[in-house]
């Protein structure tokens, strides 16, 4: 099998190559690509030492005979490129938002929605929003047991979320403050570092914004659930790495706190930590660089007769980016459909 990263020097980028490493793809021959700033540079995988990174473009024929490309280089690169990268038969699996919601092409979570991964006409399948993968995973248990009416959400994500450049802007900003010197602000509206944004992505005419509205519309692409309600507040916090969520939703019957707890306990991708006592609930420290998307906090919620409330916890790098691609490459390619 021959894979291919876009993107390769980014955050992401190096996820993949962490996550490829380690995945059971039989992988041949890995090509990098990136611009002109990271051309060049060369990484290890599998104990050897890739070839240099190469400029995105300058070859048309450079992703003839692959099998998958993982792109993490932003939305337009993914537009602009998006016919090169598979005039050579490759599927391409994009990290970007450039076309996760159009008709024809799957937005997959593996644990979720893994048969949609089997049918993409045009050699695209989307990598949904970092928030949304890991709530979705957390919402099937559920969801299984009695259909999901409606969702409420409040997010608390990393700083990593934003980048390498984020998790950089978060560690000076950190220490100038700790050294009594004015933080730099570049990469964030305002200051991250001791304080909290609720603000993510640009706002839109509902005064939501488009982070919030990728959760509303993309959980229903994914769940197949288009009535499906969906309410998101996206904030951004001091975290390094890993994103947290607090997840209110509504069943058509009633569903039990031990239902809840031994659904999520049998449920692909997830870790039950759900202890009613100090530490016994998941947290961003102790999550970040794992795979699965870790639920505690269980309970009633109680201003909804048939609600339940929840806290979930991911790696939005690894689960919410890298690692989802990746198995949905592996879920292809074991379902006998590999490009």
């Amino acid at each position: 099998m021959k894979v291919a990263i876009v993107g390769a020097s980014g955050a992401v980028g190096q996820e993949f190559i962490k996550v490829l490493n380690s995945s059971s793809l039989p992988i041949e021959e890995l090509r990098l690509f990136g611009s002109e700033r990271s051309a060049g540079r060369i990484y290890t995988f599998r104990g050897k030492s890739t070839a240099p990174v190469q400029v995105l473009g300058a070859d048309s024929n450079a992703f003839d005979g692959i099998d998958f490309a993982f792109v993490s280089a932003g939305a337009d690169v993914s537009r602009k490129y998006s016919d090169l990268i598979t005039s050579g038969g490759a599927l391409m699996i994009d990290n970007s938002s450039a076309f996760r919601m159009d008709g024809d092409i799957p937005l997959v979570v593996p644990e979720v929605n893994g048969d949609d991964a089997l049918n993409a006409p045009r050699n695209i399948i989307s990598n949904p929003n970092c928030t949304t993968i890991q709530m979705v995973v957390a919402l099937k248990p559920i969801n299984d047991i009695s259909p999901i009416r409606r969702v409420h959400v409040a997010t608390y994500q990393a700083a990593s979320g934003a980048g390498a450049s984020g998790m950089e802007e978060l560690a000076e900003q950190t220490a100038q403050i700790v050294h009594g010197e004015a933080p730099t602000v570049r990469k964030f509206v305002d200051r991250l570092a001791y304080n909290l944004i609720p603000h993510i992505d640009v706002f839109t005419e509902n005064g939501y914004t488009r982070e919030e509205m990728k959760m509303h519309f993309e959980t229903k692409k994914i769940m197949h659930a288009p009535s499906l309600e969906v309410s998101a507040t996206c904030v951004r916090v001091p975290v390094m790495r890993a994103h947290s969520e607090a997840i209110w939703v509504e069943t058509e019957r009633h569903v039990s706190v031990d239902e809840a707890r031994e659904a999520f306990a049998k449920a692909e991708g997830v870790v039950l930590l759900d202890r009613a006592e100090a530490l016994g609930y998941p947290m961003p420290k102790d999550v970040a660089d794992t795979d699965p998307v870790y639920v505690g906090r269980i309970r009633v919620d109680l201003a909804n007769a048939n609600g339940l409330s929840f806290w979930a916890v991911a790696d939005q790098i690894r689960k919410g980016a890298a690692l989802n691609a990746v198995q949905i490459a592996e879920y292809i390619t074991s379902h006998g459909r590999r490009r």
